[in-house]
């Protein structure tokens, strides 16, 4: 009987081989069909990597195995993180690169936190210029659970021509796009092989007293017992697995295939892990989501449990109910329709409408718990959007909630108060892929610019104004005069209106006019920015029976701040961030220069808990100087640094940095 399908995760760092890996396997399965990868082709081809999760679905030997290729660049690994908490296994594809390290260091780390078993995949074999167990050694740095070597190479005029399986204790020799053939094990192997084999066997042995026994009595283990405990190391997390290949030439294919046949862990397993009973109505978990021009919303998921059918009924773990529209098998370059979905497999659903990446769904009105998984990254780029046809400003809106909807790492902001729409991301590549996306998918181009900064401005001395608004207009005129006193507050303190009028000089009526007249000229102030952190005192004035209004006090209230504000030494105020920057220590230094050369003030260091070797730094940067942070920090810290901010404080602005901004604030009012 066949197993139920299982879902395999292929993960690891950008150009590594993952893609390619992937084609090999459906060669080496016997599928005619080339992967599909939704969407494809729009963003991914341009840009030379994997922008979004691919699908492919396999057969081979009877076990049928869904493939997600995942994206290995940084900017886009919050798009394998909505993947792997239903994976029953991953495969991380690296390769002997010690520029790598740190982003292979970087992807384990998640795998690790997700409890999410895995095979380490050593690609491009056929291109090494040292052995595998010189290759673990290098790696091992970069996982924090022990690397078990299965392969060594075969090596002949410096070249890898095939492998010994030390579990096996039988030797292969590549053929390009076909099957290994079985050699006998080569003489001048031997002695490696059986110091390498033996060096397994103690690893396994460190958690089998059986076979430990054994080797200590210098008993020869059945090969049914190696292969148990490296399918239980595998499982339960104490070890993995190094295997060895060549994806470009389908070398090592056939031994990756056999391990995850025999080796995986089957659903059950999988629903284990993620603390879901095995009885109850049917469940499944949404992986990603896509808009297509055409055919409408289809979200791709996993069945942890049950069979779902075309038509039927479901609900959200946040109440949201919808209905299946349609079931889509994922199996190649041209997805079929299918009647249901059954446990295990990974299928599209049509037109989950409410129902986004990451969210879990259950048959019928019961409301499924939420499966734990990582929230999505905090951004840490962002770009002002302007549409190039004013015609487009709804569409834009429609397609942002479209995109920012398939990819939980982006995010909308509208800023009233700078009239901007920001779309913020995990990076400057991210958010060219989503602005591509914008245009190609949904038919909306626009232009991205760096977003302004939310500078304000405040006084630093006390003053008095007058304002006096008289006009006749032939009938009833118009007349207020009104005194006022400012002095500053303290920082964060926003504004504070006081009445002292005496001898109702403003009739009680109009005062609240004041206030209003006065709220509105401090939008932009004498230095063209919103006016914060102050008093304004109401101190004297003089009204007029027939003539006075409501709207006469706002335009002397407005009238009275002009002539105090610039006689009370006006200053720009521009927003501080507190910064919290993730780097491995041995970049910490280059990431600490990204935050002086930026105006930036260190406060500390940590050791970033659970990650050895790794730094955090706490610092204080200027808004002004964030916006491309990330691109310096990823360029120095072996594109692995990330950071995250918020808002802190607002600082004074002097000298020739604030005369830059005023100078491009003024150009910007002339323009």
């Amino acid at each position: 009987m066949a197993a139920q399908p299982r879902c395999i995760a292929l993960v690891g760092p950008a150009q590594s081989g993952k893609t390619a890996l992937l084609e090999a396997l459906m060669e080496r399965a016997g599928s005619g069909e080339r992967p599909a990868k939704a969407g494809e082709g729009a963003e991914s081809r341009p840009h030379g990597m994997s922008v979004e999760p691919g699908v492919a679905t396999l057969s081979y030997l009877g076990d049928t195995f869904t493939i997600v290729d995942c994206p290995g660049s940084i900017e886009f690994l919050h798009g394998m993180q909505a993947v792997l908490p239903v994976c029953d296994a991953a495969v991380v594809v690296c390769e002997a690169d010690e520029r790598k390290l740190p982003a292979l260091e970087y992807v384990l780390r998640i795998l690790e936190a997700q409890g999410v078993p895995r095979l380490l995949f050593v690609n491009k074999i056929d291109a090494a210029t040292q052995s595998p167990r010189e290759t673990l050694g290098l790696l091992q740095a970069a996982s924090a659970t022990p690397l078990l070597l299965r392969q060594i190479s075969i090596w002949q005029d410096g070249a890898a021509t095939g492998f010994i399986d030390l579990a096996l204790e039988r030797a292969f020799v590549y053929r390009n796009h076909a099957p290994s053939t079985v050699i006998a094990l080569p003489e001048g192997e031997l002695p490696q092989e059986k110091e390498d084999r033996f060096t397994l066997l103690e690893r396994l042995a460190d958690h089998d007293d059986v076979l430990m026994e054994q080797l200590i009595s210098e008993i020869e283990p059945d090969r049914e017992r190696i292969f148990g405990d490296l399918s239980r190391e595998l499982r339960e997390g104490l070890a993995v697995s190094v295997l060895i290949g060549s994806a470009a030439r389908c070398n090592g294919i056939g031994r990756l295939l056999k391990a995850l046949r025999h080796e995986a862990p089957a659903l059950a397993e999988t629903r284990a892990r993620l603390g879901i009973p095995d009885e109850g109505p049917a469940l499944a978990q949404v992986i990603q989501t896509r808009h297509t021009g055409f055919g409408g919303k289809l979200s791709v998921g996993r069945v942890l449990r049950g069979a779902f059918q075309e038509g039927e009924g479901v609900t959200a773990s946040d109440g949201t109910t919808s209905r299946i529209a349609g079931l889509v098998a994922l199996s190649g370059g041209q997805n079929g329709r299918l009647a249901a979905a059954t446990e295990g497999e990974t299928v599209g659903f049509g037109r989950l409408e409410g129902i986004g990446t990451r969210a879990c769904f259950a048959a019928g009105t019961n409301v499924p718990p939420e499966l734990a998984a990582p929230p999505p990254p905090a951004p840490v780029y962002a770009a002002a959007l302007k549409v190039r046809d004013r015609k487009d400003d709804v569409r834009l809106t429609s397609a942002l909630a479209k995109i920012t909807e398939e990819d939980p790492g982006l995010s909308v902001e509208q800023d009233a108060d700078l009239e901007e729409i920001r779309l913020l991301g995990q990076g400057e590549m991210h958010l060219r892929v989503a602005v591509e996306r914008l245009s190609s998918r949904f038919g909306v181009a626009v232009d991205k610019d760096r977003p302004k900064v939310g500078y304000r401005e405040t006084i630093r001395s006390a003053a008095t104004g007058r304002g006096r608004h008289k006009k006749q207009t032939g009938g009833h005129g118009q007349f207020a005069d009104v005194q006022i006193a400012v002095r500053p507050l303290p920082r964060g303190e926003g504004f504070l209106f006081e009445d002292e009028v005496v001898g109702g000089a403003v009739p009680r009526a109009y005062i609240p006019s004041v206030e209003t007249g006065a709220r509105a000229y401090l939008r932009r102030g004498p230095l063209g920015f919103p006016v914060v952190d102050l008093c304004v005192t109401l101190t004297d004035g003089a009204a007029h029976a027939v003539d006075s209004s409501d709207a006469a006090f706002q335009a002397a209230a407005r009238l009275a701040l002009d002539d105090a504000l610039p006689k009370a030494d006006p200053v720009l105020l521009e927003p501080i961030l507190a910064v919290e920057i993730a780097t491995p220590s041995a970049y910490t230094p280059k990431a600490t220069g990204a935050v002086t050369s930026r105006r930036g003030q260190i406060l500390g260091f940590d050791a970033r808990p659970g990650w050895p070797g790794w730094d955090l730094l706490q610092a204080q940067i200027p808004e002004a100087e964030i916006w491309d942070l990330i691109v310096e920090l990823r360029s120095v810290t072996a594109g692995v640094g990330s950071f995250t901010a918020r808002f802190d404080h607002r600082a004074e602005l002097t000298g020739r940095p604030a005369d830059l901004v005023l100078a491009n604030g003024l150009a910007r009012r002339a323009g």
